[in-house]
């Protein structure tokens, strides 16, 4: 800020002080010397806004934000008032504001380049892209073509012609106005023109847009004649293989033969049978054999992935290019000491019939060079090439599925030889640094993996703890392998353990997007195992990578259009939409506002005072449900399993169909809550006519409105759920939606947020004319009584406990608990509620009786009855502080030390050791949480009167 031009302007001079005194931080110096320059020269705008920067970096949002629309509603046209002004309203994350500012400015000044330039970005920062146009326009024609470039073809072509196309931007701008238009012919002749020459910053540019515009235009001779130069170029650029293999097949599929004369298209000539193509893949090959240097892959995966198209279209098999068991056999021969082996092989592997599975294996373990057997009977590598060939064959050996078809002996063995070889491969990484993984973690993760086959299989959990104790080892030789911590982080949170995963997340250090992609690991199970402040915590982490996105991208936009990469602002405009529509963003923002009324609504702050502080309207829904995208990396974790295991489309449909459902769930909860209290409800203008004085009428309406919608979700996730759709271990975690209904929990905070509708009826009809109504309010305080213990039933059990030498956890009962701490507190808040129409309605009813004095009254119910809700209440939350206290005491007193473990060494037994003592603390945690808000929701019963 205090890089000012224009010293020798007096009013530069005179905010000098002030511009000094905000840089260096000094904000109250900065107001003081405002106010006494403000007393000089009231018209000085430029102070005002200045001094109303200080106030918002003070914290005095309100002062500061009223000070500015003072100076905005003057409408200044000075630089210096609407930069500052431009400051304030972006530190105050209102970029809205800035557009109105210059539009003023520009009607005032329209000859001003700068504020035209200045209104032009202000749209781009908020999205407004129609009004960007609007802006342009309105500007003089030299502007129009000296500002940026233009947008319209037209324009763009008498550049053309006129020849004043020069840099690489301007002809990337004529491409995307071309291809926008849907003009591919007029595109592909300006690339492969004298302009496609300027097209040099990122390579094969030119050659990749000619391809893509033969593909759009259907040209296949041209797209299989450019694809076959390219690759006798580079061999290896895999991106051309597929262009090439496609266009042969659409050749063939229209019959095409060449001309008989001249050449076969303007890109050379073309490959129109199958015997072309083979020839000409299996020349590269030979080339690629007949090298001194190392081979290239690119050839030899080109001819499997013919084979795999081939097959596809029926091809005789008498025809194919080999046997695919023998080319893949020569592929791993090649290139199986390369860790990305597997995943080239992988993907062939449908090509293999399942009776030359073992076969497979065998022929390949031959090639493998081992070392003498040992005592133990397993042979080890000798160097890290060989050990990666033997990985990759191990590799193979799951994904075909010949691990999955082991008895529990088998698969107790093959654990015995991963682990052996894991313990081997270690010697290799010895002088390794702490950030590099080791040669053989591989292993240790596919023993894990059969770990876990192991428990969900037979149900035995001393699999699952041995699991954890061979990963936490693996984590200690190799503190940066990601997919230890993350299948740690899933295991844990599979046992109901949160405490250990917070450290673990916070560890693998996610980058920017990685919050959207992977963050629903750590926020799926945060609130739901009862630790508040971590579920707080995980909110954050991802909220505010979504909060800097949106003033991120904008800027990102505007340095596009200023330096003139516009093919970039597509891409960032997509990439602002996909973060603003996420599945995982709408869930973190709204179970965050939820968190934060279950940890503070009526404890810290009320009901209404927290509703007010979030700004939540019951009227308005910000989930774009239209819109919604599921941004989950649903294939984070490393898998080698079968494709008959792996994670279907199905399930990715299913598992969105159901994230959906929950949202709405949470979503209409938050709403209903919020229309509970007066600030929860904006002022409605239109529907001012319907309500009564007090607008009771209007919020009425909206309650039921909302009650309706929660019913119907409430009815289409029960069908949801009765599905019971299972997903892949290593899949989407299933939402607490199934738990949240078969515990009963939506359907007694549906019942507990009815009440506020009988007790508005209540109201209108008041005590003494309304007896069946106070009996159906009656009927639904004894009603949540009971729900409320049936939920508190479901919730008692041992978390954690010791049947002989076997440890036993059962994370669903913390899940119900945190449920009946949920349940409570609406049902508390809703009997908050009552008393605030309750209390009004017997004083008025009792001063009536005085005045007629009438033995005849009608009876009254609901009051009374109230008393009995809220001592019931009393007592369930002793209940329930009761259960935690002994939980605790049971889980403090297990002597986990004294465990023996079958099988396992010294070493290995203390890792497994410590993973137990991570998850009996983090029970502890957790339900010293819970207890503590318990108890404070128990206070807060004492303080409530009807």
């Amino acid at each position: 800020m205090a890089a000012r031009g224009h010293v020798q302007d007096p009013n530069d001079r005179r905010l000098r002080p002030i511009y000094d005194y905000l840089d260096n931080g000094n904000n109250k110096m900065a107001i003081q010397q405002a106010d006494k320059l403000l007393k000089k020269h009231k018209d000085l705008h430029c102070a005002k806004v200045l001094k109303a920067i200080g106030l918002q970096r003070m914290g005095k949002q309100d002062e500061a934000f009223s000070l500015a629309q003072e100076v905005t509603a003057l409408e200044p046209t000075d630089d210096n008032s609407l930069q500052a002004l431009t400051i304030l309203y972006r530190e105050m994350h209102r970029p809205e504001l800035v557009t109105k500012l210059y539009e003023a400015a520009v009607k005032k000044v329209p000859l001003s380049e700068e504020y035209h330039s200045h209104l032009f970005m202000a749209y781009a920062r908020v999205g407004e892209y129609k009004k960007m146009q609007q802006a342009i326009s309105a500007k003089d024609e030299k502007l129009a073509q000296t500002m940026f470039l233009p947008l319209a073809e037209r324009m763009v072509e008498k550049m053309v012609k006129e020849e004043k196309i020069e840099a690489e931007a301007e002809v990337q701008l004529y491409f995307m106005i071309l291809e926008r238009l849907g003009k591919c012919e007029e595109a592909l002749d300006v690339i492969r023109g004298p302009l496609g020459e300027k097209l040099t910053s990122e390579l094969q540019s030119r050659e990749r847009k000619c391809m893509m515009l033969y593909t759009r235009l259907e040209r296949w001779p041209e797209c299989n004649a450019l694809a076959q130069k390219l690759l006798l170029k580079n061999p290896d650029d895999w991106q051309f293989y597929p262009s090439y293999f496609d266009s042969l097949f659409h050749l063939m599929d229209q019959s095409w033969s060449p001309p008989e004369d001249g050449e076969h298209c303007s890109e050379g000539s073309v490959h129109h049978t199958v015997a072309e193509v083979v020839r000409f893949v299996e020349e590269r090959i030979k080339v690629e054999d007949e090298k001194d240097s190392r081979s290239l892959r690119g050839p030899y995966l080109a001819r499997l992935e013919l084979m795999h198209r081939l097959r596809e279209r029926g091809y005789p098999e008498e025809n194919l290019p080999g046997e695919p068991l023998d080319l893949m056999v020569q592929f791993f021969r090649k290139f199986g000491d390369k860790p990305c082996c597997i995943t080239d092989l992988k993907i062939y592997l449908h090509l293999l019939s399942p009776d030359q599975h073992v076969q497979f294996i065998n022929r390949l373990s031959e090639v493998v060079p081992l070392g003498e057997q040992g005592e133990d009977g397993f042979a080890f590598p000798e160097d890290t090439k060989a050990l990666q060939r033997h990985l990759c064959v191990c590799q193979l050996s799951r994904a075909l599925g010949l691990h999955h078809s082991l008895d529990v002996s088998g698969k107790l063995h093959l654990i015995a030889e991963l682990k052996a070889h894991y313990h081997h491969g270690l010697k290799f990484g010895s002088s390794a640094l702490k950030t590099e993984l080791q040669f053989s973690d591989m292993y240790c993760l596919m023993a894990a993996h059969v770990y876990i086959d192991l428990w969900t299989e037979t149900g035995d959990e001393d699999m699952v703890w041995q699991c954890l104790g061979l990963l936490e080892e693996g984590l200690s030789h190799s503190s940066s392998n990601a997919q230890f911590k993350l299948l740690l982080l899933l295991l844990y949170c599979r046992l109901g353990s949160f405490e250990p995963v917070v450290d673990l997340y916070s560890s693998l250090d996610a980058k920017h997007i990685q919050h959207d992609t992977i963050g629903f690991l750590l926020t799926r199970y945060a609130e739901s195992l009862g630790q508040f402040s971590a579920a707080s915590q995980s909110c954050n982490f991802s909220l505010r990578f979504f909060h800097s996105n949106q003033k991120d991208t904008s800027e990102y936009i505007i340095q596009a259009y200023k330096y003139g990469a516009f093919e970039k602002i597509p891409e960032f405009i997509a990439l602002r939409n996909r973060l603003n529509q996420s599945l995982h963003f709408a869930q973190v923002r709204t179970e965050r506002m939820l968190l934060d009324l279950y940890l503070e609504g009526d404890i810290v702050l009320s009901l209404e005072e927290s509703v007010k502080a979030m700004s939540l309207s019951s009227e308005e829904d910000d989930v774009p449900w239209d819109t919604l995208r599921d941004n989950r990396d649903l294939t984070v974790f490393t898998n080698w399993d079968p494709k008959q295991r792996q994670l279907t489309d199905e399930h990715r449909t299913r598992s969105l169909e159901e994230e959906t459902a929950w949202l709405r769930i949470r979503s209409l909860t938050l709403r209903l809550l919020a229309s509970l209290t007066p600030s929860g409800h904006a002022a409605s203008q239109q529907n001012s006519e319907m309500s009564n004085e007090n607008g009771v009428g209007d919020r009425s309406s909206l309650h039921r409105s909302l009650l309706s919608q929660f019913n119907q979700t409430l009815h289409a996730a029960a069908q949801i759920a009765e599905k019971r759709t299972q997903y892949p271990l290593l899949g989407p975690p299933s939402t607490r939606m199934a738990s949240a209904l078969s515990v009963g929990s939506c359907h007694c905070q549906a019942a507990a947020l009815q009440l506020s509708v009988h007790l508005q009826e209540l109201e209108s009809a008041g005590l003494d004319e309304s007896s069946e109504l106070q009996i159906q309010i009656c009927n639904v305080f004894k009603s949540l009584v009971v729900q409320l213990q049936e939920i508190l039933n479901k919730s008692k059990g041992d978390l954690l406990e010791m049947k002989g030498s076997k440890l036993k956890t059962q994370p669903s009962l913390l899940e119900n608990l945190v449920f009946f701490l949920e349940t409570v507190s609406i049902v508390l808040w809703s009997a908050s509620y009552c008393a605030k129409i309750l209390r009004p309605l017997k004083t008025s009813l009792q001063k009536k009786k005085k005045k007629k004095k009438d033995a005849n009254t009608a009876m009254v119910h609901t009051p009374t009855h109230s008393s009995y809700l809220t001592g019931n209440l009393q007592d369930l939350l002793t209940q329930a502080v009761e259960h935690i206290r002994g939980q605790e005491s049971g889980i403090t007193a297990l002597k986990l030390a004294s465990l023996t473990l079958e099988g396992c060494s010294r070493e290995e037994a203390s890792f497994t050791k410590a993973a137990m003592d991570k998850v009996q603390s983090s029970y502890l945690r957790s339900l010293q949480e819970v207890g503590d808000l318990l108890k404070k929701r128990a206070e807060t019963i004492k303080n409530l009167k009807i």
